[in-house]
């Protein structure tokens, strides 16, 4: 039989989306982002692309709801490939881009960052919670 449950096993990541207000931010990245000290690091890592940053952001997709996310203005050159997965994947919601180096200090303002594996350029995300009603 099946396990039919479903959702985000991490208990950290599963403990940070179920304290998500309306407008807070949870930050989701390549293993390279530096993290602001007083911002809580969940460390995903393993090895070189394991798990990949889209694997993760998907998984949090399932448990968390996103009115707007915050991407670097360099992953449309540097990595446009991501961009289209990170678009394929949040279809209908708002994207404001920004400077990488703003992105990096807006990290401070949220509730805590996922590293990934990941290693390609600009995989970094804030993520906006919205609400269900």
């Amino acid at each position: 039989m099946k396990n039919e449950k479903t959702g985000v096993m991490n208990s950290n990541i599963s403990r940070v989306i179920a304290d998500m207000g309306h407008m807070d931010w949870l930050g989701i990245g390549d293993a390279g982002t530096p993290v602001p000290k007083d911002t809580e690091k969940i460390d995903l890592s393993v090895r070189a692309g394991l798990p990949s940053f889209i694997d993760v952001v998907k998984e949090v997709l399932v448990e968390l709801e996103v009115q707007k996310i915050y991407v670097a203005e360099e992953i449309k050159t540097e990595n446009p490939k991501q961009l289209e997965e990170i678009k394929k994947v949040l279809p209908d919601v708002e994207i404001e881009f920004i400077p990488h180096s703003e992105l990096k200090k807006d990290l401070s303002k949220s509730k805590a960052f996922i590293r990934t594996g990941e290693e390609t350029p600009y995989s970094n995300v804030i993520l906006e919670s919205g609400v269900i009603f």
